[in-house]
């Protein structure tokens, strides 16, 4: 793709910027005033395009990143790549997009699972724990869920909040998913209070994660 490309695409995100959506999101710590509908519709016309997304990423934009991941090729990345992205991706939700729509869909994930997992970082570490979450839900063989429940209860309590968050995900997952596990993680959770006064919208289902478990465990029973 030549870079008059990339121009035009910047300038097409640019007409789409909000300053109300930009106020919104800067709130969650997210720098950009597209609505994210409105990039789908984009990402969508576009289609994939590997050279593309990659030039648009290296813009250090936010919007633009966020389309990088919806017309990228997500098995096209190699391992050391994602790893550099990840570090590079300063917002929340560029963050969130970038795992769940390329690192899990790219067959290094489970390497840059088990690294991210140990690394130092607390943002990069959430990002290991989604994967994880990722696994408990729908490839959990081989997982110690046993382990990763002691590590969630001796570390989430004074985790920073991403990190805290991603956990506190893969303890729920754990609970929901896996019936001999579900007393001691619902317990886990009760002790910990992690999340318990989190405000939830009406109709909504709690991150508190007793409730969470309790509530995802009735709506299968109901099916």
């Amino acid at each position: 793709m030549a870079e008059t490309t990339v121009a035009e695409v910047m300038a097409e995100l640019a007409a789409l910027e909000d300053p109300k959506i930009r106020e919104v999101n800067e709130k969650h710590g997210d720098d950009h005033g597209v609505n994210l509908s409105r990039l789908r519709a984009v990402a969508k016309r576009l289609r994939t395009q590997q050279e593309l997304a990659r030039r648009l990423w290296e813009t250090d934009d936010t919007a633009a990143r966020l389309l990088a991941t919806l017309i990228c090729r997500p098995r096209a990345f190699e391992r050391d790549e994602l790893d550099v992205m990840l570090r590079q991706a300063r917002t929340p939700k560029v963050h969130d997009w970038l795992v769940n729509y390329v690192v899990k869909k790219n067959p290094h994930s489970e390497e840059l699972r088990l690294a991210w997992s140990a690394d130092a970082d607390p943002v990069i570490a959430s990002a290991g724990w989604a994967l994880t979450t990722e696994r408990v839900a729908k490839k959990p063989g081989g997982l110690d869920l046993a382990g990763l429940l002691d590590v969630i209860e001796a570390e989430m309590k004074d985790a920073p909040d991403r990190l805290q968050w991603a956990m506190n995900h893969c303890l729920a997952q754990i609970g929901i998913e896996h019936a001999e596990h579900r007393a001691r993680a619902i317990g886990i959770g009760e002790r910990l209070e992690v999340l318990k006064d989190y405000p939830t919208p009406p109709n909504c289902t709690s991150p508190f994660a007793p409730i969470w478990i309790n509530e995802m465990v009735r709506r299968q029973r109901e099916k």
